[in-house]
């Protein structure tokens, strides 16, 4: 019955109004048992009847006490100014009454003992002569059952019923405003894994908000993610159909003898040789991001020469290079620092962004890397002279399998578009950042920032690094 959080909730702020109304009526019935209400009552006719002896006009004082007493069966005493007594209506009948004692602890104490010590309950005033009269009479008796059914009970019926409901509305709405939030929470993560799942309102105390914008961020993360995924499983899909119909195109001509010349059949293999090529380039390509992915991809880091890296790069492209009419040029500041990351993987992200550069600069362009220190990183730039990269595609520049038409002059042309996506993990796996800058007609800017005080030579694998 008490399983969900919002009936424990209204549980314990049940038990808790239960508890404080309980030790509400202890107290209360206690005070009740110290000051019941005969002995309300009787203080108040005792105050009645001082005030008709003070009103009173007879003389002397002592045949209006002795009247008093008579009439309203109470004792009347009158003290003298230190304390001794000149009148007592009861003397020779009761025990003496000494003067009340002033006790600290205790205000409005209205009770004296003779010295038989049994009680009386008085009322006391000073008279103009400094003189104090008192009235007194026995504290009656009282017994426990009446004070429970005459006092205690109509109270606690009357107000702590109503105290009693109306705490356990106030706290049935509290255990409300923290569950119903949490509720919705739930029903929102049992929609999931849909791309219809919807963010929750954000409502209840601190906490919970905290919890619904945590579940709403990672809502929209997932959702990120799922769409990531579809699109990722379609693009390879994609990139694979190609190759797959070529080779099975031409290898389905070599069976049925459709290529009957040897130049056909050279042909053929060719076109089966190059696109199997393809396949496992993009198969490598594919599983290196998955690798950098889940953090198994091993990076060996050590201390890196970044000059003769970039030299060793554009040694490299020497031939593609010469063949498009393109040239490229090396510039590094002298006492560059050597930089503590995997030199292979960094030549092949600063390989995939020349090789990108390559794909668009126009005969007689110019590529440019450049090394520099700014600001405690090594920043590494690749330049080059093309046509640029419109804004709107700027922002997906790094999604995997992102092309970019080449007639605006944005993207990659060849591959399967994961060069980028690959530079930008390796990068980041190396606690560094990579961005894009770019003109439409002036040409492309990648800027790849790597820390100087990155981690110490040894075996990278995923967050950990091995000796």
């Amino acid at each position: 019955m008490f399983s969900s959080l919002r009936s424990r909730l209204w549980l314990s702020y049940a038990l808790l109004i239960v508890t404080a109304l309980g030790v509400v009526a202890i107290v209360l019935f206690v005070y009740l048992i110290r000051n019941p209400l005969s002995t309300r009552q009787t203080l108040e006719r005792l105050r009645t009847v001082q005030t008709a002896v003070l009103q009173s006009n007879e003389q002397p004082l002592s045949l209006t006490a002795e009247r008093a007493s008579q009439n309203f069966n109470v004792r009347v005493l009158l003290f003298s100014k230190d304390k001794q007594i000149l009148l007592d209506t009861h003397a020779g009948k009761e025990s003496a009454l000494p003067f009340p004692k002033k006790k600290l602890l205790v205000r409005n104490d209205s009770l004296v003992r003779d010295e038989n010590k049994i009680a009386w309950l008085y009322s006391m005033q000073q008279l103009p002569d400094k003189t104090w009269l008192m009235v007194a009479t026995p504290r009656p008796r009282v017994l426990l059952a009446n004070v429970f059914v005459n006092d205690f009970l109509p109270i606690i019926l009357q107000s702590g019923s109503i105290a009693l409901l109306l705490s356990l509305a106030i706290a049935f709405f509290f255990a409300r405003w923290i569950a119903d939030p949490l509720q919705r929470v739930i029903a929102s993560a049992r929609a999931l894994p849909s791309a219809e799942a919807k963010p929750v309102d954000v409502r209840g105390p601190l906490e919970v908000q905290e919890l619904t914008r945590a579940f709403n961020s990672m809502v929209t993360r997932m959702q990120a993610s799922q769409k990531s995924q579809r699109e990722f499983v379609a693009n390879v899909s994609h990139e694979l159909k190609t190759p797959l119909t070529s080779i099975q195109g031409f290898s389905q001509a070599i069976l049925d003898g459709t290529a009957d010349t040897e130049d056909a059949r050279q042909q053929a293999a060719q076109v089966i040789y190059a696109e199997s090529g393809r396949m496992h380039r993009m198969v490598l390509d594919l599983l290196d991001l998955a690798r950098l992915d889940a953090g198994t991809a091993n990076i060996t880091m050590a201390h890196v020469n970044i000059p003769a890296l970039l030299n060793a790069v554009a040694e490299k492209f020497t031939p593609q290079l010469q063949r498009a009419g393109v040239n490229i040029k090396v510039e590094a500041d002298t006492d560059l620092p050597s930089l503590t990351a995997d030199g292979d993987r960094l030549a092949q992200v600063f390989t995939n962004l020349v090789d990108n550069a390559l794909k668009f600069t126009p005969r007689s362009g110019l590529i440019s890397l450049r090394a520099m220190v700014v600001a405690e990183e090594m920043l590494v730039s690749v330049s080059d002279t093309g046509a640029g990269i419109p804004a709107e595609a700027r922002e997906h520049i790094f999604d995997r399998f992102y092309q970019a038409d080449p007639a605006r002059g944005g993207g990659e042309k060849h591959g399967a578009g994961l060069g980028l996506a690959i530079a930008h993990e390796i990068v980041g796996a190396h606690g560094g950042r990579i961005g894009v800058r770019s003109r439409l007609g002036e040409g492309t800017t990648f800027d790849v920032f790597l820390p100087l005080r990155s981690t110490q030579a040894g075996t990278y694998t995923g967050k950990q690094v091995h000796k």
